[in-house]
């Protein structure tokens, strides 16, 4: 992959998208706006899709880092876009700038880093992790 290669994620905002949805009690009291932490996955899976061509069988990327500004609101039923943008390797980190879009221009930016990993070994070690507090 080259050094300013894109990716990019569209994506039209649903109801289920929004911060007063992704509420976990009554109590937790957020707007009706895109939520912070699905804007987050749609940087993810820009950058993501760029990475694809470099996977082979049984590997898949995953998110290590990431550090936006969330800074402007989009409603429900706007369309945004996500498009990361590759900065380049540091040892094994793949290192991206993130930006997402709405028809009225950017709502947020940042960096996001990825890893490969082969997903078996990955899920064993998540089962095996939790499996030594249970001794």
């Amino acid at each position: 992959m080259e050094i300013g290669a894109k990716g990019e994620c569209v994506y039209v905002v649903q109801k289920e998208d929004l911060a007063s949805q992704v509420a976990l009690s009554p109590e937790d009291n957020f707007p009706e706006v895109f939520a912070t932490s699905r804007l987050i996955s749609l940087m993810e899976i820009a950058a993501a899709r760029l990475m694809k061509s470099l996977l082979q069988a049984g590997q898949l990327s995953v998110g290590v880092s990431v550090e936006i500004k969330h800074f402007a609101p989009t409603p429900v039923d706007e369309e945004v876009k996500a498009v990361a943008i590759f900065l380049g390797l540091e040892g094994k980190i793949y290192q991206f700038e993130v930006e997402v879009f709405d028809r009225a221009g950017k709502v947020a930016s940042g960096r996001h880093t990825r890893a490969v990993v082969d997903s078996i070994r990955l899920v064993e070690g998540a089962r095996l992790r939790l499996a030594k507090v249970m001794q």
